[in-house]
């Protein structure tokens, strides 16, 4: 059971990161067509694609004491 909490809570992080970001690449899109080029270029695309690798560790890592809690776990 205290694996399974640990567990969902690190995927709960990973998929909120991973929403942050797309919602983040996403939002330009609201914008007038001559500025979406500028702000999504492809060197923005490539560093997008690079954060979505590395800010779920970096997340989970900087949220590891929640992470490691379990409610209601009187340790």
């Amino acid at each position: 059971m205290h694996t399974a909490v640990i567990i969902s809570k690190a995927v709960l992080t990973i998929l909120a990161t991973w929403l942050t970001l797309t919602i983040l690449i996403a939002l330009p899109a609201l914008l007038p067509p001559r500025w979406e080029y500028t702000l999504v270029s492809p060197a923005s695309v490539g560093l997008w694609l690079l954060a979505m690798l590395t800010a779920p560790p970096i997340a989970c890592w900087k949220l590891r004491a929640w992470i490691r809690t379990i409610p209601g776990d009187p340790r």
